[in-house]
């Protein structure tokens, strides 16, 4: 089973908002998926705060990482502003 991380859409039309799951890399964009690992607003929570909000577990995602789940382009660049890539290399290294 090939695990993925990747982003789920979510939100109405014109204003997504995405999860962050590990999926099976076999099963459709907003089908079934494994674990929510975080969110992600690229809009913004409001007009008064429009910058870019996203939160990561990054626990959940070392352990994704660990089990060999393969991150998207985009997952890949939200894990390392969160420090998940950074934990993941640090403890792969310990070992």
């Amino acid at each position: 089973m090939a695990v993925k991380l990747r982003l789920v859409r979510m939100g109405k039309k014109k204003q997504p908002t995405y999860r962050v799951v590990a999926a099976e890399s076999r099963r459709a964009r907003s089908g079934a998926f494994l674990e929510i690992v975080g969110t992600y607003q690229p809009r913004g929570i409001s007009a008064a705060q429009p910058e870019t909000v996203f939160s990561i577990d990054n626990d959940k995602a070392v352990h994704w990482l660990q089990h060999g789940a393969q991150p998207t382009e985009r997952v890949a660049k939200l894990l390392k502003a969160s420090g998940a890539l950074e934990a993941f290399e640090a403890a792969k290294a310990a070992k």
